[in-house]
C-alpha cells in the first residue's frame, strides 16, 4: 500500500476536502501535490504574494499600472492578478469535479462591509475573472443581502469575517434564497462556501475572559471554536443545506485532527500544513466525537461565547458590532487593502 501523509489520507480518504490558504503559487504547487482542491485568499495573503514575488506578476502590473482606472479599481485588478493565476492552477480541479470544487477565493473590500452597492460591482467584477472564482462577502447585513443576490445571480460566493453560529446558518440560509430566485430566472444555482474562522473566535474568547476575569480554563478556550463548528455541522446535515462549511484560521493541528471527516472544507495556510504533513497523527475521524461537557459548562459563562453558539445568539444586524468582526475587518482593511494601495503606490 502507499504510503500518504496525513493531508493525502484526508483529502484521499476523507469526505473532508482542503483549500491552501496562501496566494503565493509555489505554496499551491506544494499543496495541491497533497491533495488541496481550492485556494482561500484574502487582501492579506493577496499582498504577501504580490510583495514575495514581485517579478512574476511584473507584466500584469505593468498593465495594471498604464491603465486608466482609479485607485480603487487597480486595487481590485491587482488582487485579480493573484487569484486568476491560483484559478488557473486549479482550474483542472473545477473540471474533472463539476464544479463542485477547484474554486478561488477573491475578497471584496473589508472597508465596505456596510455597502451594498459597492460590493454587488466587485462581486460581479471579480467573478469575470475565472469560472472558478468564489466571491467573498463579509457576513454582515449588508454582505447576506450582497450574498443573496449574487446566488440569485448566478456568482459563487463565500461568506467570510464569520466567528458564530448565527452567522453560518444566515450564510446557508441566504444562498438557499438565492438559489430559488435563480431557478426561477433560469440560471444554474451557484455554490456557497460558509466560513468560520475558528481560531479567531478562540483568541476574541481568550481576550474577553482575561479583561472579564472570568473563570474559564484555557482548555475550555481552544474548544470554543470547534464546539460551535461541530453544532454548526450537525444543523447543516440536519437542515440538508446546499452550502458547504470551510474551517479557516487554524491555531494549531488539532483544529483540523478534531473535524477529520467532516464533509467540509479545511484551509489551511502553510505553516500548519508543515506540522500536519511533518507531525505523527492519528489517521482518525473525529468529527463525530463531540466537545468535552465540562468544557462547554466553562464556555457558558462567557457571554459572548453563548452570542457564537446558540442559533438565535444574534441577529443579523448585530453582527457588524460584534467584537472580533470589527477587529478582524479593521486587520483586514489595514494590513491587506491599504497595504495593496501602498504596494500600488511604491509600484507607480
Amino acid at each position: 500500500m502507499k504510503y500518504q501523509n496525513y493531508l493525502q489520507w484526508l483529502s484521499g480518504e476523507t469526505k473532508t476536502e482542503w483549500w491552501n490558504d496562501s496566494g503565493n503559487l509555489e505554496d499551491l504547487d506544494k499543496a495541491m501535490n497533497n491533495g488541496a482542491v481550492g485556494v482561500t485568499t484574502n487582501p492579506v495573503l493577496c499582498a504577501a504574494a504580490l510583495e514575495k514575488y514581485p517579478g512574476e506578476w511584473a507584466e500584469d502590473i505593468k498593465s495594471i499600472l498604464a491603465s486608466q482606472g482609479n485607485s480603487a479599481e487597480k486595487i481590485e485588478d491587482l488582487i485579480g492578478v493573484v487569484v486568476k493565476a491560483s484559478a488557473k492552477k486549479v482550474f483542472p480541479v473545477f473540471e474533472k469535479s463539476g464544479g463542485k470544487t477547484g474554486y478561488v477565493c477573491a475578497q471584496v473590500n473589508p472597508s465596505l462591509s456596510g455597502n451594498r452597492e459597492a460590493m454587488l460591482k466587485m462581486a460581479k467584477k471579480f467573478s469575470s475573472f475565472a469560472p472558478n472564482i468564489s466571491v467573498k462577502l463579509p457576513v454582515t447585513a449588508a454582505g447576506l443581502d450582497v450574498l443573496e443576490e449574487c446566488a440569485a445571480l448566478g456568482i459563487h460566493t463565500t461568506g467570510t469575517v464569520s466567528f458564530t453560529l448565527p452567522q453560518m446558518l444566515a450564510i446557508a440560509d441566504r444562498h438557499e434564497a438565492g438559489i430559488k430566485r435563480a431557478l426561477a430566472s433560469g440560471i444554474k444555482p451557484p455554490t456557497c462556501v460558509a466560513v468560520i474562522m475558528i481560531g479567531r473566535i478562540d483568541d476574541y474568547l481568550r481576550e474577553v475572559v482575561e479583561d472579564n476575569k472570568l473563570k474559564v480554563s484555557e482548555d475550555a478556550v481552544t474548544k470554543a471554536g470547534l464546539a460551535i463548528l461541530k453544532r454548526a455541522n450537525s444543523l447543516f446535515i440536519q437542515r440538508k443545506y446546499k452550502a458547504k462549511i470551510c474551517v479557516a484560521a487554524l491555531r494549531g493541528t488539532y483544529h483540523a485532527t478534531e473535524i477529520a471527516g467532516a464533509d467540509l472544507i479545511l484551509s489551511i495556510h502553510p505553516k500548519y500544513q508543515t506540522p500536519l504533513l511533518e507531525g505523527k497523527l492519528a489517521y482518525e475521524e473525529r468529527i463525530d466525537s463531540p466537545v468535552d461537557s465540562r468544557y462547554l459548562e466553562e464556555l457558558k459563562r462567557i457571554p459572548e461565547f453563548i452570542k457564537a453558539y446558540e442559533p438565535e445568539g444574534m441577529k443579523p444586524e448585530d453582527f457588524i458590532t460584534y467584537g472580533v468582526t470589527q477587529k478582524t475587518l479593521s486587520q483586514f482593511t489595514e494590513a491587506g487593502w491599504n497595504e495593496l494601495a501602498r504596494i500600488l503606490k511604491k509600484l507607480s
